[in-house]
């Protein structure tokens, strides 16, 4: 009988067409594949199990979760690799029921059936999301959600994101290090705002703070910043009395939908959109319009994703909906920009900065990977786990254009036409903005 590697390095050929860009090291301590490069080990044949019980991403994710799969060498390279063999083939996906139909796919199963063991499966790792109440984005069920991905620990936070403690793409020049590009990022929002002493400014998605206190301290701002993350929201207040900025900044425990108190001068929403959802994102574009005074700006940064030929066959990433982000959503940049200007918002600028999501993604994966131990010991091995693959993961898709990440600048122009931007926006100089 062969040896596992090589039985599933066969049946994966079999089934997908082409050969295993990856070598592959079974529980038996046998392998297969190519010799160069990473190699994907599966340590326990429960990992099949798994995925013959949820084929797909959603078996591979429970399986790397509960560390029944690892990768010995380049996590980027094993997931370039498999990108490209697994996600992004020419050919059209077929349909369950076809698949299911399919003489290879059904004596594959078999085949894998025969390796895996006794059934049933494991149980899903304890670190997946479960119990999900209410309907899916609303405010009862956005909470459950931030709280899912944001309450795990500010430590944790502290450890992958460094000093500044922005959970979003930063902005990078050659050479710089992550606090300085962070800061850069911060500093072009406010400058895109054209924030100044006394300005009223709403953060939506706030954070740990970063954005407010840069926009108080630096611009002189008055600042309101929501979030649903009673951990963000604590750590925030602490930062602030810290910096001496507490009659400057309010940080609330609040849902966006929820703040009544407009207008103001400008708001910033940065990493925040991709919580709202496909079915409330033209209320959330709708509220932000009516928070803002004639004349003000919204900085709207946002990730997008790639089209689909058929828009209504899209889905929601499910190791991301399971682990990460629960009831997140991407929209296409062209969406996004739609929806802005049919809530009454002129759009003046678009700056794409896809490649700097995935330099930020790689420095968050080395402080972790530098940290593992102790990471390990903030959360757990799985948690550790998701977040290691989750970045990375991101951070390829990113640098092979399956998603991309924007600033869109929005005015709330008023009826004389006047939009108060300069001639040439993109200059973004000190003195202009201020």
């Amino acid at each position: 009988m062969a040896d596992a590697a090589s039985r599933l390095t066969a049946l994966a050929e079999e089934v997908l067409g082409a050969r295993l860009p990856v070598r592959l090291r079974a529980w038996d301590g046998s392998e297969a594949g190519p010799a160069d490069g990473p190699v994907l080990i599966v340590r326990d044949r429960r990992a099949l199990r798994r995925l013959l019980w949820k084929p797909g991403e959603l078996g591979l994710a429970r399986a790397w979760v509960a560390g029944e799969i690892d990768v010995d060498g380049d996590l980027y390279e094993v997931l370039d690799r498999l990108a490209g063999f697994i996600w992004e083939r020419d050919e059209e996906p077929r349909g369950k029921l076809e698949t299911v139909r399919d003489p290879k796919v059904r004596a594959a199963a078999k085949a894998l059936l025969k390796l895996a063991g006794p059934l049933p499966p494991p149980k899903p790792p304890v670190e997946e999301i479960r119990g999900r109440s209410g309907v899916r984005h609303s405010k009862r069920r956005d909470k459950q959600a931030i709280s899912h991905h944001y309450d795990v620990g500010n430590d944790f936070y502290e450890l992958v994101l460094g000093p500044s403690m922005v959970y979003s793409c930063a902005y990078w020049t050659d050479g710089g290090t992550l606090e300085e590009a962070q800061r850069d990022k911060l500093d072009l929002i406010a400058r895109k705002l054209n924030l100044k002493e006394g300005d009223r400014l709403l953060d939506v998605g706030c954070g740990w703070g970063s954005m407010a206190i840069h926009a108080a301290r630096e611009y002189g701002a008055q600042v309101v910043g929501v979030t649903l993350s009673r951990e963000q929201a604590a750590y925030a207040r602490k930062r602030i009395a810290e910096e001496g900025l507490t009659d400057r900044i309010e940080i609330r425990v609040q849902d966006y939908r929820d703040v009544a108190d407009g207008p103001y001068d400008a708001i910033s929403s940065i990493g925040m959109a991709e919580h709202v959802g496909a079915v409330r994102y033209r209320e959330y574009a709708d509220t932000l319009y009516g928070l803002l005074k004639p004349g003000g700006r919204l900085l709207n940064h946002q990730i997008s994703r790639r089209p689909e030929p058929d828009e209504s066959a899209y889905e929601v990433d499910p190791f991301i909906d399971a682990y990460v982000f629960p009831d997140g959503e991407l929209a296409p940049m062209g969406r996004t920009l739609t929806t802005l200007e049919d809530a009454g918002f002129e759009v003046r600028d678009v700056e794409a900065i896809r490649e700097h999501y995935a330099l930020t993604l790689r420095r968050w994966v080395a402080n972790l990977e530098r940290e593992w131990q102790r990471a390990v010991r903030l959360v757990s091995p799985g948690r550790a786990r998701i977040w290691r693959l989750y970045m990375a993961a991101s951070a390829v898709s990113f640098e092979r254009n399956r998603i991309g990440v924007n600033q869109f600048l929005a005015v709330k122009t008023p009826a004389s036409g006047g939009s108060g931007l300069p001639l040439r926006p993109r200059v973004w100089s000190e003195s202009e903005a201020r």
